[in-house]
């Protein structure tokens, strides 16, 4: 009896794909094999699986870097990683980019069977959506946010809502991107219509036409029937283009066609055809930079640019980590664990401390973590991952002992700097340790302004600013290794 359910080998090994592919056929599922990420991807566009084994080390792109492109899909597919190479990194890495399970070379066909027959029965209670349905569910929660920087965000929500204006949504990977633009969508008069969403870096380029706009049967090899695009689809609704800044320029040209007649054609189609939707482009790039490196085209932009919301990575509104975690512990407490979990002061302090660079996304996968760890009673920090607890743990110390050092350079400067008047020893301080934190920063990131900017929280245009009125020259800003790392990079 066959199985309804499939399944993708990736491998650049043939004797390992046949392999598993043989004896997973034998047990009645159906195995579609290949041999490399790419080829991954481009069967992912186009069918729905069950859950995919990979192998890391591959020619190309790895299978930590497929692991992570699958991992960005609203309904990701499961993924179990197997590896000759098995290390303690190889294995953190994985399950910290969310792998289901890792498995070692050479390994026991039991072991293969048993991982399928629990992803099937997480399946039956969780049941896999559909193609038509794929992107119309989705992050659909609250956004979560007390800080001023979060309201700023849902007062523009509120006003632009029901403008069908386009709107650009800037901000780091894991920021909740997609749920601002639902929420747009949500409050808008389309929200009794579609809203669909499709990652612009997750397909690859040859299909992603297709994918937008639809094709004719018989456009190229293949395309043995009509088939719809996200645009049909969403119809009277509103269409969201993530992470646009990976677009290829020439699907550009037909998007910005779109925004300016709002007709289009399907990939192989002679009539063309009305677009009645509302598109929300977003990206966690840096456009303007891709303009200038004619990666972007400028046009596009600015008709993308009617409508503008950036969301602050959360190192920027410290204090939304602490409330965004009690909200998923309280959130996925009810069904990840029947016991009540709560987080210990400990715990905290651990959220506090870490700069959470993955922004909400990574947040919330660790209290996930952390609640499947600790089972009942309080949430240690223990039960965090280990690049959470590593990364905090040893700043904590260095922390308090470089605020002791600076505690008399302050006092020394009070006493030297007496003679200022009244209330300009503040400003006077505070200029000097910026232009020593500009140029040190700088110097870290051997003068690049982008980069800069990202590390130090602030806007570009505001960086470049700061540092042409202190007179510093970011080309000048290289730390005395950079030289010799250059060298060593050739």
């Amino acid at each position: 009896m066959s199985s309804p359910y499939k399944i993708l080998i990736v491998d650049d090994e043939e004797n390992i794909r046949n392999i598993l592919k043989l004896a997973l056929e034998k047990k009645g599922w159906s195995v579609t094999t290949v041999a490399d990420g790419e080829n991954a991807l481009k069967k992912l566009a186009t069918s729905s699986y069950l859950m995919i084994f990979s192998d890391i080390f591959m020619e190309g792109m790895s299978g930590l870097e497929l692991l992570a492109r699958v991992r960005e899909a609203d309904n990701p597919t499961p993924v179990v990683m197997i590896t000759a190479q098995d290390t303690m990194n190889n294995t953190i890495e994985a399950m910290r980019l969310g792998a289901y399970d890792y498995v070692s070379k050479p390994f026991d066909l039991e072991d293969i069977y048993t991982l399928v027959e629990k992803v099937v029965a997480l399946q039956k209670i969780i049941p896999p959506q559909n193609k038509a349905n794929e992107k119309k569910e989705g992050p659909t929660g609250p956004i979560v946010g007390k800080s001023k920087q979060m309201q700023d965000v849902f007062k523009i929500i509120g006003k632009a809502a029901d403008s069908d204006l386009p709107t650009l949504i800037t901000g780091e990977s894991g920021t909740g991107k997609e749920l601002v633009a639902r929420a747009l969508h949500n409050y808008s008069r389309r929200n009794k219509k579609p809203f669909i969403g499709i990652n612009c870096a997750a397909i690859a380029r040859d299909l992603l036409e297709s994918e937008l706009f639809g094709h004719e049967k018989g456009a190229f090899t293949g395309a043995t029937e009509t088939k719809e695009g996200k645009f049909e689809i969403a119809e009277g609704g509103s269409l969201f283009l993530d992470e646009i800044g990976d677009m290829d320029p020439a699907l550009q040209a037909k998007i910005l066609r779109v925004l300016q007649d709002k007709e289009y054609y399907r990939v192989g189609g002679k009539t063309s055809l009305k677009a009645n939707v509302r598109i929300i482009a977003a990206t966690h790039q840096n456009l303007n930079d891709l303009i200038e490196q004619k990666r972007f085209r400028e046009d596009l932009y600015h008709r993308l640019n009617v409508v503008t919301l950036h969301l602050p990575p959360l190192r920027e509104r410290a204090q939304d980590a602490l409330f965004l975690a009690q909200h998923f512990i309280e959130t996925y407490s009810r069904t990840l664990t029947r016991s009540k979990v709560y987080l210990s002061s400990e715990s905290e302090n651990l959220i506090r401390g870490y700069l959470w660079p993955g922004n909400v996304r990574e947040l919330e996968n660790a209290c996930k973590s952390a609640i499947i760890l600790a089972s009942a009673g309080p949430i240690l920090p223990e039960h965090f991952p280990l690049p959470v607890r590593s990364a905090v743990e040893p700043a904590t110390g260095l922390q308090e002992q470089w605020e002791q050092k600076l505690s008399p350079l302050i006092a020394e400067f009070i006493a030297i700097n007496k003679s200022h008047k009244d209330g300009e020893l503040y400003d006077a301080l505070i200029q000097i340790v910026e232009k020593h934190l500009f140029q040190q920063t700088l110097a870290l990131n051997s003068g690049k302004q982008t980069l800069t900017a990202q590390i130090l929280g602030i806007n570009r245009n505001t960086l470049k600013r700061k540092i042409d009125a202190m007179k510093i020259d970011p080309k000048n800003s290289r730390s005395s290794h950079d030289s010799d790392k250059a060298d060593l990079d050739q």
